[in-house]
């Protein structure tokens, strides 16, 4: 009759190999972020950016949620982006440009909200400033936001004034 018992050789693998099936039931137990998803998250045009996503920004790695068009990083969330929302018009908030992407940004207290600017649908972040840098933030998605075609760019006082006045 076969013994039930495992060789000592192989206890530690066994060790090994329920370590690595716990830690893969606990992070698959973890809550996906609840973030609401935009007015237009269903555009087609969201999903050449959700997939140029980066798996981190900083240090904060991306985690799943809930919703269409929609990510997150960091536990607690420093970084939450929502694809398909209001495209904005004409302004007098900051507009940055980095790497080729025009952002609006509204200054909050704590909370920070960035639009991207010219690009239809529009992406808009939600950061906190104290907590991860804007200049950072920025940066790392801009080369998703760009899957998004620009028509048009931020324009700034020294631009308007150097329009035709049309005399």
């Amino acid at each position: 009759m076969p013994s039930s018992r495992i060789p000592a050789a192989a206890r530690p693998l066994r060790l090994v190999v329920a370590a690595a099936a716990g830690a893969l039931v606990l992070s698959a137990c973890s809550p996906a972020v609840d973030v609401a998803p935009a007015k237009d998250a269903a555009n087609a045009a969201c999903a050449p950016m959700m997939l140029a996503l980066p798996d981190t920004i900083g240090d904060a790695k991306l985690r799943k949620t809930n919703s269409q068009a929609t990510a997150a990083w960091g536990d607690p969330s420093l970084v939450v982006l929502r694809c398909g929302v209001n495209v904005p018009g004409p302004t007098t908030d900051r507009c940055v440009s980095v790497n080729d992407v025009d952002w609006v940004i509204k200054e909050g207290n704590p909370v920070w909200t960035l639009t991207t600017f010219g690009r239809e649908p529009a992406t808009e972040v939600l950061m906190d400033p104290d907590k991860i840098s804007s200049a950072t933030v920025l940066a790392e998605l801009a080369n998703a936001a760009g899957k998004i075609k620009a028509t048009r760019n931020c324009v700034g006082q020294e631009d308007l004034q150097n329009l035709p006045t049309g005399k």
